[in-house]
């Protein structure tokens, strides 16, 4: 039992792509690059939602909260990964790993939900426009904000405590630059079935689900878009949810090939590539989508900083 409980004395290490001097450094480089791009252009997003007025609407409330899950989703573990590619130190404490571990399920939980929700937004105002405003309330916004929280908080709070309680025998070696659940669950000396069962219940709930929502919304909406006789209409309708279908295909491809599969179907690299990708490249390339597809936020941008200069 002794040594069961040796990782929470000591810590783990994040093994990572120590094996790989060089790649670490290239890592370090990208990785530090992609962190600052996306720190800055989320807070851009929700800096511009805030103080333009005219951006005072659902569709920019869901998005800051998008970016404010972005912010939270890379800052969760990428610091601590950037310190472990610079240096030979690649130690996390215990309290560090059961920290990174449920704001990466609590977060990457409450996003799903939240670009579900996005997707219903995208539903009221191409195929209710005129019942729009009435349908997507100030009140409803803040209740589906809620909820999709809630669950993610609800989905960290039940398996964040049985992935680090699982015995690992005195296994501290992290296969992983972060504490992600398969990655910790694979360290397990014990059965993990029934936890790798309880995490797929989870995914099935908060992954599946909400894409489920998100493919039924745009079933409707391409219905409606394909009734629009102006091509005008139709460019319109397809610019006004264009953003968010990238951002859903991004986010959601890498999810699901990494939590959708059996335990030990993808490689260690693999995931651990897989992991980068949604982590860090996703909430780079949000602000930058949702930027360069809106005349909107591209014109509460320019406000902003000419308020500034």
């Amino acid at each position: 039992m002794e040594k069961s409980n040796d990782s929470s004395e000591y810590g783990f290490i994040l093994v990572g792509f120590s094996d790989r001097p060089k790649l670490e450094m290239v890592l370090f480089i990208v990785n530090f690059t992609l962190y600052s791009v996306a720190v800055l252009g989320n807070s851009a997003i929700i800096l511009v939602c805030i103080l333009d007025s005219r951006l005072h609407t659902p569709m920019y409330f869901f998005l800051a909260n998008l970016s404010f899950l972005d912010l939270c989703f890379s800052t969760s573990c990428v610091p601590q990964m950037l310190v472990n590619l610079w240096g030979p130190d690649k130690t996390i404490s215990y309290a560090g790993c059961v920290v990174q571990l449920f704001s990466f399920l609590s977060v990457g939980g409450v996003e799903c939900l939240l670009l579900a929700v996005m997707a219903y937004d995208r539903y009221a105002a191409v195929c209710k426009p005129l019942h729009y405003t009435v349908i997507m309330h100030p009140q409803l916004c803040l209740r589906l904000v809620a909820v999709a929280w809630g669950s993610g908080l609800v989905n960290a709070i039940v398996m964040s405590p049985l992935t680090m309680t699982l015995s690992r025998c005195g296994q501290r070696r992290v296969n992983h630059f972060l504490c992600e659940m398969p990655a910790l669950i694979k360290m397990a000396c014990v059965d993990a079935r029934a936890v790798e069962m309880l995490a797929f219940t989870f995914a099935v709930l908060i992954v599946l689900l909400p894409l489920t929502l998100i493919l039924v919304s745009y079933g409707y909406i391409a219905a409606a878009v394909l009734r629009i006789k102006s091509a005008a209409g139709r460019r319109k309708a397809f610019n006004t949810c264009s953003s968010h279908l990238t951002v859903v295909s991004l986010f959601y491809g890498s999810i699901i090939y990494m939590y959708m599969q059996p335990g030990n179907s993808s490689s260690q690299d693999q995931g651990k590539f897989l992991t980068l990708f949604y982590n860090l490249v996703t909430p780079m390339l949000n602000p930058l989508i949702y930027t360069l597809r809106n005349k909107e936020v591209k014109g509460a941008l320019k406000k902003v900083l000419g308020r500034q200069q």
